[in-house]
């Protein structure tokens, strides 16, 4: 049975504190900051498969805080691992930071101090499941926490595969079949973390956070530099190209993809408006970064399976259309 909690039919005014609710009440008790003077309807749409809550969440700008108060307070061990699909956030924990973009997962633990900050609209996915039901040690847990995995790639792109398609799924669910998905889940899930032990330097794991958190917001602001490469960006940041490989490499994807990735979304953000401001395919691509129209389709065509030139006259319809 679905669960939803939404705002949408309260008063501006009354949102604040309805959603401060809906958000403790789904997860674990949480500071709420709404970043907004004006806040956008949220809705939670919520699913119970044996002790694991997989929970559709949609806002807009806030900042959610699990403090050493609250910890006191509840004592709750739970875990919480969450799918970015729409808009970016930046998750700390641990003594360390993360940029969390759409297609990306991570983990946070209930029991100790978090924060997560997201900014425009957003949309992800999350499964609240006990700590005692993940079967790894406490200190590869740790060493996760606050990081973001690619789930285009690698070992990542199994677990984030495997969870997206439960959560689809997840209402058609009975008990005992929704209960055999999350164990085989949480499986595949510790299989993981025992893969990636001991990936990341003891000595220095914030400075490798910190330094991808540096890298990705200098890709960020020089997406439509065609000029922009490995070597470039290495050299902004003092660091070896190698080293800049490894970074990427860590969240199972590389310099490159995570370039192309982020290109495609800005134009296939900004097709949808080019009709109304006269702008071609090949004008919006050369604005992010691509020099060759032809190479920009196929990529395009690849990542979402439509043209770039149907997606901008059709738009979301098209897509659907595909799909089916």
């Amino acid at each position: 049975m679905s669960v939803v909690l939404s705002t949408a039919a309260l008063s501006a005014a009354d949102r604040m504190e309805r959603w401060h609710e809906a958000v403790s009440q789904t997860f674990v008790p949480l500071d709420v900051n709404i970043l907004e003077e004006d806040p956008s309807p949220g809705r939670i749409v919520t699913h119970q498969l044996g002790a694991t809550q997989v929970s559709d969440v949609q806002a807009g700008s806030q900042e959610v805080t699990r403090s050493k108060r609250l910890i006191a307070r509840d004592g709750e061990e739970f875990l919480i691992l969450t799918l970015q699909r729409r808009g970016g956030a930046v998750k700390e924990q641990d003594g360390r930071e993360c940029l969390i973009e759409p297609g990306d997962f991570s983990i946070s633990d209930a029991s100790r101090v978090f924060r997560k900050k997201v900014e425009g609209e957003f949309c992800f996915t999350s499964f609240l499941f006990p700590r005692k039901e993940l079967r790894v040690r406490d200190e590869d847990l740790q060493a996760l926490t606050a990081r973001a995995f690619s789930g285009r790639a690698g070992s990542a792109a199994l677990v984030a595969t495997y969870f997206a398609r439960m959560a689809r799924e997840a209402a058609g669910f009975d008990d005992f079949v929704g209960r055999q998905f999350v164990a085989t889940g949480l499986d595949l899930l510790a299989l993981f973390i025992n893969e990636r032990r001991g990936r990341f330097r003891p000595q220095a794991p914030e400075t490798a956070a910190a330094m991808m958190v540096r890298v990705k917001d200098h890709i960020l602001q020089n997406l439509s530099d065609t000029d922009l490469s490995p070597t470039a960006i290495a050299a902004a940041h003092f660091i070896s190209v190698r080293y800049l490989h490894k970074l990427f490499q860590l969240e199972g994807t590389t310099v490159g993809e995570w370039i192309r990735m982020q290109r495609l979304e800005r134009c296939r953000r900004d097709l949808l408006r080019s009709p109304a401001l006269g702008l071609g395919v090949a004008t919006v691509a050369r604005r992010w970064g691509f020099v060759s129209p032809s190479h920009f389709s196929r990529v395009f065509r690849a990542a979402y399976g439509i043209a770039p030139r149907d997606w901008q006259l059709h738009g979301l319809s098209a897509e659907r259309r595909t799909a089916q």
